[in-house]
C-alpha cells in the first residue's frame, strides 16, 4: 500500500466518523421528540486485497443502522385523544399536500408513524403534532359493526344521534323467601302477605285481569316490594320512567309465610301516576315466577315479554325482559326485600357530540350529550416484516420499501390511552459515543498529517 492509499484510507475515516457524528447530533437534538427512533451508526470495512499472507487496507464506511423495533418509554398524556404504541406496531397515516376550496388535499399513499399525540382538528380529523392524519376502520355507531375493512382517515363530524326507542330491559333480581311488607309483621297467615280477594278485581296471572286498580293501589303497595326502577324511551326519544313492584301470588309453603314449599309471583309496573278510581294504575307483566325449595325459578324463565307497555299514555311497544340463566331466584335475604342485581335498557334519547377520546382497546369514542358514549372508529396497527428497512420521513414518518414489505394489518402491540411514547434516545449514550467517535476523527487526522509528512520527505529526497 502507498502513502497515497494510507491518506485515502484515512479520508474514508474521517468521512465516516463525521457520518457517526452527524447520526449522533441527530439523536441528540431529537431526545425530547415525540416516537422518534434514534440512529445508530454501522461500520463497515471494504478490503482492496487480501490473501492469506497479504493484507491491503481498503476504506471503511458508515452505515446508518436504525432502531424502529426499540421501545421508548411511555408518559402519561392529560388530551384524552393521544395515545401509544406498547409493543409492535404503527399508526398509518396520511400527509395533507394542498387546500383545496378551503378543505384539506391528502395524498393517497399510505405512511407509518409511532408518534401518538393526535387531536381533532377543525374539519373533525385526527391530526398528530408533525401534521399526519391518522387512518381507521369507520364503525356504526348504532350496530357497533365495523364498516369494511379497508383503513381511510378518520373524521369525526358533529351530527346528531338519532333516538333509539327502547326494546329489551336486562333485568335480574333475587326475590326474598319471606317478603318483609308492610303487612309482614302483622301476619298470621301467607294470605295477608299476597294479593288476595280483599282487591276489588283479582290483579294476578291465575285467571284474573292482571292489573290494580287505582282505588287499591295503597293495597297493593302493602303487599308488594319495590323492585327497582328505570327511564326507557319511545320511538322519538321521550323519556318514560317505569317503576317495577313484585308480589307474591300463591304460596303452599308450611304457612307463617315462612316459604319453605312452592312459591308464586308476579311482576307489576306502572302504568299510571294520576290513574283514580277503577281505572288501571298497575299493571301485571303476564308471567308467574314459581320456585321450589331451593329458590330456583321452576321452569326456568330465562326472558318475557311484556305487550304493550304504556306509562302516562306513552307506549313504548313490546319490551323483552331478559332475565339470562336462573337470574330471577328466591335465595334467604334477612332484608325481605327485592335485591336488583341489575337493571339495563338498550334505547336513549337523541344527542349531540359533546367529547371524543380513545380507548384502550383502540377505539375512538363519542361521548354525546344524553349521556351515551359510542364507538365511531378504530384505530389500524400495522406491522413490518423488516422494521428497520422503512424509509424515514420528516415528522417522525416512515414510508414502506421493497426491502421492508408492504403493511401488514394486526399488529401485535396494544394501544395505550392517554399516553405518549417518548424518544428511545438515551442521552448518556449518545454523550459517550460522541467522545469516542471525537477521539477516533482526532485519531484519524494525525494519519493523514502523518502520511503528508512522509509524502515531504519523499519528494525531498532528489535534493
Amino acid at each position: 500500500m502507498t502513502i497515497f492509499g494510507a491518506m485515502t484510507t484515512a479520508v474514508t475515516g474521517l468521512k465516516a466518523n463525521s457520518k457517526a457524528l452527524g447520526h449522533i447530533s441527530d439523536n441528540i437534538a431529537n431526545s425530547q421528540t415525540i416516537g422518534f427512533k434514534r440512529t445508530e451508526t454501522n461500520f463497515k470495512d471494504l478490503v482492496t486485497f487480501s490473501t492469506s499472507r497479504n493484507h491491503a487496507p481498503g476504506t471503511v464506511l458508515a452505515e446508518a443502522r436504525f432502531t424502529n423495533t426499540v421501545q421508548g418509554a411511555l408518559e402519561a398524556a392529560q388530551v384524552p385523544t393521544h395515545m401509544a404504541i406498547n409493543g409492535d406496531g404503527y399508526f398509518m397515516v396520511s400527509e395533507r399536500v394542498a387546500t383545496l376550496d378551503n378543505r384539506p388535499v391528502f395524498n393517497e399513499i399510505d405512511y407509518y408513524t409511532r408518534r401518538g399525540d393526535f387531536e381533532v382538528d377543525r374539519f373533525g380529523y385526527l391530526v398528530n403534532g408533525s401534521g399526519y392524519y391518522l387512518q381507521g376502520l369507520a364503525i356504526n355507531p348504532v350496530t357497533g359493526n365495523k364498516l369494511g375493512d379497508v383503513p381511510d382517515r378518520i373524521q369525526i363530524t358533529n351530527d346528531f344521534i338519532s333516538a333509539k326507542q327502547t326494546t329489551t330491559l336486562d333485568y335480574t333480581a333475587n326475590l326474598p323467601s319471606f317478603p318483609k311488607t308492610v303487612t309482614a309483621d302483622a301476619a298470621v297467615a301467607n294470605s295477608e302477605l299476597m294479593l288476595d280477594a280483599t282487591f276489588t278485581n283479582n290483579p294476578t296471572t291465575f285467571g284474573g285481569d292482571g292489573f290494580v286498580q287505582a282505588q287499591d293501589e295503597q293495597l297493593f303497595l302493602d303487599r308488594s316490594l319495590a323492585g327497582g326502577a328505570i327511564t326507557m324511551y319511545d320511538s322519538i326519544g321521550n323519556p318514560v320512567n317505569v317503576e317495577l313492584r313484585w308480589s307474591k301470588v300463591n304460596n303452599t309453603a308450611n304457612g307463617a309465610g315462612q316459604g319453605a314449599g312452592s312459591e308464586t309471583w308476579n311482576l307489576f309496573y306502572r302504568t299510571s301516576t294520576t290513574a283514580t278510581g277503577a281505572a288501571a294504575k298497575w299493571n301485571n307483566v303476564g308471567q308467574n315466577y314459581t320456585f321450589n325449595s331451593s329458590g330456583v325459578a321452576t321452569p326456568p324463565i330465562t326472558s318475557t315479554t311484556v305487550t304493550n307497555l304504556t306509562v302516562d299514555g306513552i307506549n313504548l311497544g313490546n319490551i323483552t325482559v331478559n332475565h339470562g340463566s336462573n337470574q330471577i331466584s328466591q335465595f334467604a335475604d334477612s332484608n325481605g326485600s327485592v335485591s336488583v342485581k341489575d337493571i339495563e335498557q338498550d334505547g336513549f334519547a337523541s344527542g349531540a357530540l359533546a367529547s371524543i377520546a380513545v380507548s384502550d382497546n383502540g377505539r375512538v369514542v363519542g361521548t354525546y350529550t344524553n349521556g351515551k358514549q359510542l364507538d365511531l372508529a378504530e384505530v389500524t396497527l400495522v406491522k413490518f416484516n423488516a422494521d428497520n428497512k422503512l424509509r424515514k420521513l420528516d415528522g417522525g414518518a416512515w414510508a414502506a420499501t421493497q426491502d421492508s414489505g408492504e403493511a401488514i394489518q394486526g399488529a401485535s402491540g396494544q394501544i395505550v390511552a392517554e399516553a405518549r411514547e417518548t424518544s428511545n434516545v438515551d442521552i448518556a449514550d449518545e454523550f459517550s459515543k460522541l467522545i469516542v467517535t471525537q477521539q477516533a476523527y482526532s485519531a484519524t487526522t494525525r494519519i493523514v498529517t502523518t502520511s503528508d509528512e512522509l509524502v515531504q520527505e519523499t519528494l525531498n529526497m532528489k535534493r
